[in-house]
């Protein structure tokens, strides 16, 4: 029998979860920052142990390692990139500093920009212009871009982007450029961005562009050593990456273009929720995953999380590039409690994995979330802590909040509620925040909890948010790992074309789709995919004329590569029909003296591959579980006597009420007072409120 394995690295753990026939065995280990590729042959190796087999024999009999990864968050986190330069069109060289004049907080006016990738001396420009038709307007000065070189070479530049104007129409000065720019800084990385993000508007482009090169040689290294590392071991098949848009790709798709794997972690969660949520009845889910580091939130409707390209800020970036919607905040379980002129806070902060929280006993000397909840009774330095890879340990966690009782005039108890209540107000607003952008009622939503943290805050958030149903499945303490498992190869890309859709050609849109097909049939070639297997959704990206945005949707959706018969002469007109009929259902109304034009090509495509089967349904008689014992804790209304549950004892059909808490391998799940939890089918849980 074969193996699957789907791996998400986070700031503290990096999470394992194995797929062999309808079993999922999961583990976590703590993360390696040094080199995170560590962290990931460790836990490998630790499953062909739990196996039973030598580590060469586990990984020959893995047909698929599928890995998120959080190198080039990271990279932008800590702003330890490369040393970026930008080659731009005469006149553009302040494109990424005017950012449209967009400011995360309008109200804020001490608010400074974020941090210069490519400050002024090293964005550079050169004479030439192609103007909006693809014509040559100024050639290109080739001494110009050698001069640039040199200048970028005496500032020991290590990447290089390159932005010209309206290269995504005709890229063969950026072309040349790039040829130069190999000649004269052999080694140096490059990113194009006829290459990263062929569409317009120029600053959406440059940025995405500058990101991808700043953060580029970090990922490619990073995965070259995982590679390496992993067929030294063994491994006989390709490496799969998990992407933003949701999909996963090779290693060597990923390299052509790096900025794909940013906030590819969390989409791992989404895509899992999405896929557990549909099967247990909920299309509409509001998706929480609280781990070490982060508190990541996100929405699926109508059963879906469909990758949107456009305005996506991360780290206050725009990257460009098709990314699944996931809003981060500073709020995990490593989140250091601090007082800021008498005020108690919560992050953004991490002690992350090391030296990790007072209580890992690893050298951290910072109260973090995780303290607080060992403080309150919620975890026990007397029970295994993931997976029983290491104990908690109380040794100065008392001392550490009464530091913080002592500025604030209450004990150190009380200051741990106090750091457990602001850090819920957080994730709570954050919630309240992005689903009112959305015009979403919350209320009407399931909640579906993941993540180390997450169960633990859960029940009480949806308290707070109006939600009367928690999901939290078995699998929940890996659940961003799993996800990568539902994930299906994948690749969406798109090329720019304007022009009104009652003056479109046809053979100009069956050029462009027919390139994107050409590169999608390669890639999955490598991948060992046929063409015949591949699902192709051909999309038209459309607007009103002075629209900023445009809306995406299917022209066709075709089983194969090769069937391009659908675009005809009157494909303009359908196009309109349906975006006319999309532009009513999204925003209320349409312009009907008005012809929209199309500003792009769009084609996604993925292959179906073999998921974990996710049962539901609560056929099992209804039972009270056992209390294993009972500890002093605090959930929320003081402190007093609450009944543990030992989670490896539950079955389908057993209930628990609140106040509780049910302790899994690698996780904890609180059920608060007022609340019950009951087991379905699969295992997983169904918190619900009791009225």
């Amino acid at each position: 029998m074969g193996f699957r394995v789907g791996i998400d690295i986070g700031g503290t753990f990096t999470d394992f979860a194995l797929l062999k026939g309808a079993d999922v065995v999961l583990y976590k280990n703590l993360s390696t920052p040094e080199d995170r590729s560590v962290g990931v042959m460790n836990g490998l190796e630790r499953l062909a142990g739990m196996e039973g087999l030598p580590m060469q024999e586990f990984m020959a009999r893995c047909d698929a390692i599928v890995h998120g990864t959080t190198v080039a968050d990271n990279t932008l986190i800590e702003m330890n990139g490369a040393v970026t330069g930008l080659i731009t069109t005469e006149g553009f060289r302040d494109e990424m500093e005017y950012r449209r004049g967009f400011k995360e907080n309008v109200w804020d006016v001490r608010l400074e920009p974020p941090p210069q990738i490519t400050p002024r001396r090293r964005r550079l420009t050169v004479p030439e212009r192609i103007l909006h038709d693809g014509s040559i307007h100024k050639p290109l000065d080739e001494d110009a871009v050698r001069e640039c070189c040199r200048r970028l070479q005496k500032q020991n530049v290590e990447s290089v982007a390159i932005s010209l104007l309206f290269s995504f129409v005709n890229p063969v000065h950026e072309r040349r450029v790039a040829e130069i720019v190999s000649e004269e800084m052999p080694g140096v990385h490059i990113s194009a961005s006829h290459q990263v993000l062929p569409r317009a508007p120029e600053y959406d482009r440059t940025s995405t562009t500058v990101v991808n090169a700043y953060v580029g040689p970090r990922v490619t290294s990073y995965l070259e050593r995982l590679v390496a590392r992993v067929k030294e071991a063994g491994y006989q098949k390709q490496l799969m990456v998990m992407q933003a848009s949701g999909g996963v790709m090779t290693k060597e798709y990923i390299e052509g273009s790096p900025i794909r794997v940013l906030a590819s972690g969390p989409a791992g969660g989404v895509i899992g929720s999405a896929y557990a949520g549909v099967a247990k009845g909920h299309n509409n889910l509001l998706c929480v995953d609280m781990g070490g580091t982060s508190y990541d939130i996100s929405m699926v409707l109508g059963g879906a999380a469909p990758a949107v390209a456009g305005w996506n800020m991360h780290h206050r970036y725009l990257v460009g590039v098709p990314m699944v919607q996931v809003e981060t905040l500073g709020a995990g379980g490593g989140s250091i409690c601090h007082v800021n002129e008498g005020e108690v806070e919560v992050g953004p902060a991490s002690a992350g994995s090391e030296p990790g929280p007072i209580c890992y006993g690893r050298g951290g000397d910072r109260p973090t979330i995780t303290d607080a909840l060992l403080m309150l009774g919620i975890l026990s330095a007397e029970s295994e802590f993931a997976g029983g890879s290491f104990s908690l340990t109380r040794s100065g966690v008392e001392e550490a909040f009464q530091a913080i009782g002592d500025q604030m005039g209450y004990t150190a108890e009380d200051a741990a509620f106090d750091c457990w209540r602001m850090v819920n107000a957080n994730m709570s607003q954050g919630v309240r925040r992005i689903t009112a952008g959305k015009g979403v009622d919350p209320g009407d939503m399931c909640m579906l909890a993941y993540g180390g943290n997450g169960p633990a805050f859960a029940a009480i958030q949806a308290e707070d948010l109006g939600i009367d149903r928690v999901l939290v499945p078995k699998a929940s303490p890996t659940f961003s790992a799993l996800g990568t498992l539902v994930a299906d190869p994948s690749i969406d890309e798109e090329r720019s074309y304007l022009v009104s859709a009652d003056r479109v050609e046809a053979g100009k849109l069956k050029d462009l789709w027919g390139e994107l097909a050409e590169r999608a049939r390669r890639y999955f070639t490598d991948a060992g995919f046929a063409a015949s297997e591949v699902t192709a959704h051909y999309q038209l990206n459309m607007r009103y004329p002075g629209q900023n945005w445009a809306l995406t949707f299917n022209v066709k959706v075709n089983e194969g590569l090769d069937d391009l018969s659908f675009v005809d002469a009157a494909i303009g007109q359908r196009g309109i029909e349906v975006f006319n009929k999309r532009h009513m259902e999204e925003y209320g109304h349409i312009r009907e003296d008005e012809v929209p034009e199309i500003s792009g090509v769009r084609l996604a495509t993925s292959v179906a591959t073999a998921s974990p089967i996710v049962a539901h349904g609560f056929n099992a008689p209804t039972r009270l579980a056992r209390v294993a014992r009972t500890r002093r804790a605090n959930l929320g209304q003081g402190y007093q006597e609450t009944d543990i549950i030992n989670g490896s004892e539950l079955e389908p059909g057993h209930e628990v009420i609140g106040p509780a808490i049910i302790e899994e391998t690698f996780t904890t799940i609180v059920v608060y007072p007022g609340w019950r939890a009951l087991v379905d089918d699969a295992g997983d849980y169904e918190l619900t409120r009791v009225r």
